[in-house]
């Protein structure tokens, strides 16, 4: 997906981090304002990716990786919200969306011979302390396109504190989020057509077979991936974090029932699909 460029009334501001690049753009504010806001929200990403980052050496999740039976590891707050929503996601999804999938993800990415290791060990997040109890080693986190969208939410706050009124957030490809009083105009975009929509105070995030290969892993291990005719699924939810959750969940589903599933699912604000290259709204 895309916003179409030029967008002369607003201001903008780029950022390398979490293996994307992160996009502002900013309408209604004067420059020296608008680059202290975008300065502050990159130094935002900045930390959550050294806490969040399986591959950030020393980070919260890599450190939370390596723990050993009975071992409890204090963690930042801010890790601490980031894996709470993954549970919750966990329990939302039916199982769908699971942040301990790490050594699976690997082992998918780097197309590695043999059937995908088996789900083991357990980790203990505590609810009300930012804690984490390894039980049994072997499970290893990888947050995803989470840890992207929680990063939008957390900007989108900070920028609100700092009054901004209208923005358009970007994680990549993969995920944006936009607030205040107009639309923005977003291209989702086809193989063969594409579809305009505007996006107005909710968050858009995408997942598919074109949006980083082979991310999307199934709990269930390789053979219980539905051969859905959907290459790509669009979900707008209030949060970027929310629709992350979802955009994954819902390529996992069988396709046959995905018509009537997102209709009972409240937090979905809307869901488009690509199918034979055209992208077109489900809900």
């Amino acid at each position: 997906m895309k916003t179409p460029e030029p967008l002369a009334d607003a201001r903008f501001f780029s950022h390398e981090a979490m293996k994307t690049t992160f996009h502002l753009r900013i309408r209604g504010e004067d420059e020296a304002e608008s680059r202290s806001m975008a300065r502050e929200c990159f130094e935002r990403i900045d930390f959550l990716e050294s806490r969040l980052s399986r591959f950030v050496d020393g980070s919260d999740i890599s450190r939370i990786n390596r723990m050993q039976a009975g071992e409890t590891l204090y963690i930042s707050e801010s890790c601490h919200q980031c894996l709470l929503l993954g549970l919750d996601a966990l329990v939302r999804t039916g199982g769908l969306f699971d942040i301990t999938l790490g050594r699976r993800i690997q082992h998918q990415k780097e197309n590695e011979d043999g059937p995908p290791p088996p789900l083991m060990g357990r980790l203990t997040i505590h609810p009300d302390t930012p804690a984490v109890t390894c039980e049994e080693p072997g499970r290893e986190m990888d947050l995803g396109g989470l840890g992207k969208g929680f990063a939008l939410d957390e900007i989108h706050q900070l920028l609100v504190s700092w009054g901004a009124r209208d923005g358009l957030l970007c994680a990549g490809a993969s995920s944006m989020l936009a607030f205040g009083p107009q639309a923005w105009p977003v291209d989702l975009t086809g193989s063969r057509e594409n579809l305009r929509i505007y996006l107005e105070n909710s968050a858009l995030s995408a997942s598919g077979t074109g949006i980083q290969g082979a991310h999307i892993v199934h709990p269930a291990g390789h053979e219980a991936m539905p051969a859905s005719p959907c290459t790509r699924i669009w979900v707008s939810a209030s949060t970027a974090a929310m629709a992350e959750i979802w955009s994954t969940a819902l390529m996992l589903l069988d396709p046959g029932e995905l018509p009537e599933i997102v209709t009972q699912i409240d937090e979905l604000a809307a869901v488009y699909v690509e199918r034979d290259g055209v992208v077109s709204q489900l809900r």
